[in-house]
Parts: structure tokens; sequence; C-alpha cells
């Protein structure tokens, strides 16, 4: 069987509003792990977890949340656009540019 045919059996299993549900899930978690991530990058509160094991928790949240958008994908097209992700990293970028009074 293929990823394709994969992710229409588990839309088939479960439906789009448990994914949708998985989803939402997931994001938190992955919301979690870079807050964790944070604190022991800045390490002004400390959390037991090294930074290596926070950038791997990290990793395996980004995969579930990408596939879980992966599997919503075969139900309802695709959920990326290129320019979109363009609008906004400039719209970033602006407000960097405008808070830091155009020095970057």
């Amino acid at each position: 069987m293929n990823d394709i045919a994969e992710k229409h059996d588990i839309i088939k299993s479960i439906g789009v509003e448990s994914a949708l549900e998985q989803l939402a899930e997931e994001s938190a978690e992955l919301t979690h792990a870079a807050l964790k991530l944070s604190r022991a990058l800045r390490g002004v509160n400390p959390t037991p977890i090294s930074t290596s094991d926070a950038v791997l928790a990290l990793r395996e949240e980004v995969n579930d949340v990408l596939l879980c958008v992966s599997v919503l994908e075969s139900a309802l097209g695709s959920l990326r656009s290129d320019n979109i992700m363009s609008n906004k990293l400039m719209r970033w970028k602006q407000r960097l540019n405008d808070s830091h009074g155009g020095e970057r």
C-alpha cells in the first residue's frame, strides 16, 4: 500500500473531524515542545531535559503535525500555500524592521 492509500484509509476509518482533533492535539504537543526548548536554550527558567533532548522532542512533534496535515490534505486538498507563506514572511520581516527602527 502506498502513502496516499494509507492516508485515505485513515480518513475513511476515523473521519475528517477526528483527524482535525488529532491535529489540534499534536499542535498542542508541538507548542509544549517549543516552549521546553526555549526554556532549555534560555536557561532562565530551567527544565530538567537537555537541549538536545528538547530538540529531538520538537522534531518529533513537528513531524506529528506535518503528518496530520498530510492526512487531512488527502481529504481536503492542499492546505499549504507558498503565496500565503511568502506574505507572512514579509509581514514578519516588516514587523522586525519596524520594531528596530529599520536597523535590520
